[in-house]
């Protein structure tokens, strides 16, 4: 019984980074077809690649390209923490806030990294509400999976050990 349980744990987990990651990648993809459709001035790869590299090739499309899997490879710590401290909360509005958070970390507290980046109150109101709402939707997929999986392991395995 108790292998199950760890096991059940360590599946969990698993299910959560890969959670993370797809949810990166869908969050960089999507930042990436807004950037080039101009709803947004930021791409991902503004924060990924440009910030610390000069070379030709990331104002290509592998650029693009390598910063939807690098932001997927970073969402996966993002999936981490969430696991950590939101598994447990069982609505869709710690999803949402996790999102907000995200965006307000991002663009307000760790702008000053990125050299390349305007200021919040500089940005667009397109660039604003585009990259809000991108950072909402990839909260709520990425905070609402985890914690249904959570819960769902927690029942079923409530169920095996009647």
């Amino acid at each position: 019984m108790e292998t199950d349980m760890k096991n059940e744990k360590i599946m969990l987990l698993l299910r959560s980074l890969l959670t993370g990651l797809i949810g990166g990648m869908l969050l960089g993809f999507f930042g990436a077809l807004l950037y080039y459709f101009n709803f947004t001035e930021v791409a991902p790869k503004t924060y990924v690649l440009e910030s610390w590299l000069t070379a030709e090739w990331v104002d290509s499309w592998k650029g693009d390209l390598f910063s939807v899997f690098a932001v997927g490879l970073l969402s996966i710590l993002i999936a981490f923490v969430y696991y950590g401290l939101g598994k447990r909360m069982r609505t869709i509005w710690s999803g949402i806030g996790f999102g907000v958070l995200l965006w307000l970390l991002l663009f307000v507290l760790f702008q000053p990294l990125f050299t390349n980046i305007q200021k919040v109150g500089e940005l667009s109101l397109d660039t604003i509400i585009t990259t809000g709402t991108l950072f909402i939707i990839y909260g709520m997929f990425v905070g609402y999976s985890i914690s249904y999986d959570y819960h769902d392991t927690q029942i079923l395995h409530k169920n095996k050990t009647k």
